[in-house]
């Protein structure tokens, strides 16, 4: 009996909105890549077939899919509104009955249960399974977020995991700072910068941008959070005094139409390039000369990793836990969130090359500080805690 439950594979599944390119699919992906096959048997759970990371999935791992993306409806506009309303009511049917939904499209038990975001709390909380063990990542800052009702409504449904995930030191330090909640049952765990994938992956294709000008590279979703309105204005700051550069945005995202027309209006135009969401950025930020940062908001952003893993010199802003990430003055340039933090770092890297060669300098030791196999130990050494913690409860 012994032999038999020390071979078992721990059942883990992962519940995910969808797969739209973004931190958090990119960490759940790499995880089903990686963690050992030997000691887990995993599931995706998408509530929508639908993204650019789609088809990244895993080939060996179990997929349920609660209902279809954009992309397989039909090109029939009449009938795709009526299809995309037709699963809306569907997902609101299985949000309030949660039981239904594991009924008709979970076929099996799980000994482990994980959110991998805010995005998907309820999702696992409320999961009929009660024997699972829940886990919750998170990895948002709740300093940048005014709404308190909501920063509340999360720290609350934290509380109700079995075992917290946070992204980096900071996303846990600033709850009990700020709201004075601590989460002895948690840990902190950084996401898995990817190095060995980047740097291939940067020379899959030339990129040129066609200027002798110094070009700024950044990469990120574009909501009012990620700072790149601000960006903008610093950028015409610049161009206005006479330091001459290119910035290039990688991504797409709501705030893509405030941004041209901000871009129209600042006259920027030629000189503020909006590339939109790219599988695969690299490239683009290869054939940069900088990398800049400009967020209210982040945990433990992937892109500073794959950006100082590629020697680019960064410049970002101190927040989140990027300190935990950069060394200021060593292998990157830390600001505050405001224009004229910006405007100084910005135009230090364009008129002093001496500072930009010891960054770089400084970032050759950048694949020290990311030990990937680390990382999969630690999450393992949790999800196997966590099963034992389980098996405890159904023996008492």
């Amino acid at each position: 009996m012994k032999t038999a439950q020390a071979n078992k594979k721990i059942k883990v599944l992962f519940r995910l909105r969808s797969l739209e390119m973004g931190g958090v699919p990119r960490v759940v992906l790499d995880l089903l890549r990686n963690l050992p096959k030997d000691k887990f048997d995993f599931t995706l759970m998408l509530n929508l077939y639908q993204g650019e990371l789609v088809k990244d999935i895993p080939k060996d791992i179990k997929l349920i899919v609660v209902e279809k993306g954009k992309e397989q409806m039909s090109s029939n506009l009449y009938l795709q509104k009526i299809q995309l309303a037709w699963r809306r009511i569907k997902l609101e049917i299985y949000d309030r009955f949660p039981s239904l939904l594991y009924a008709l499209k979970v076929p099996e038990k799980y000994d482990i249960e994980v959110s991998p975001g805010y995005a998907e709390f309820d999702m696992v909380l409320n999961s009929p399974n009660k024997k699972s063990r829940k886990i919750g990542w998170f990895h948002s800052d709740v300093g940048y977020d005014k709404d308190k009702n909501r920063v509340l409504s999360r720290i609350e449904k934290m509380k109700r995991f079995d075992f917290m995930i946070f992204g980096s030191k900071q996303t846990r330090q600033v709850i009990d700072d700020l709201y004075q909640v601590t989460y002895p049952k948690s840990t902190v765990i950084y996401n898995v910068i990817k190095i060995k994938e980047i740097l291939p992956k940067a020379d899959l294709f030339d990129y040129n941008y066609n200027t002798d000008l110094p070009v700024f590279s950044s990469m990120g979703r574009l909501h009012t959070r990620k700072g790149y309105h601000t960006l903008m204005k610093v950028h015409k700051r610049l161009l206005d005094d006479g330091y001459q550069h290119k910035i290039a945005v990688i991504g797409g995202g709501s705030e893509m139409n405030n941004l041209i027309q901000q871009r129209k209006e600042l006259n920027v135009e030629e000189s503020f390039l909006l590339l939109d969401t790219q599988t695969n950025p690299y490239p683009y930020i290869k054939a940069s000369d900088y990398f800049i940062l400009p967020t209210q908001s982040e945990s433990y952003p992937l892109v500073i990793g794959e950006v100082m893993c590629m020697n680019k010199p960064i410049i970002s802003t101190n927040v989140g836990g990027i300190s935990e990430m950069i060394e200021d003055g060593v292998d990157g340039i830390l600001i505050q969130y405001n224009e004229d933090e910006m405007y100084e770092a910005m135009k230090s890297f364009l008129t002093h090359p001496e500072l930009v060669e010891k960054i770089i300098d400084g970032t050759l030791n950048a694949p020290q500080k990311f030990d990937e196999n680390e990382i999969y130990r630690q999450i393992t050494a949790v999800f196997e805690q966590q099963y034992q913690l389980k098996l405890e409860n159904e023996r008492s």
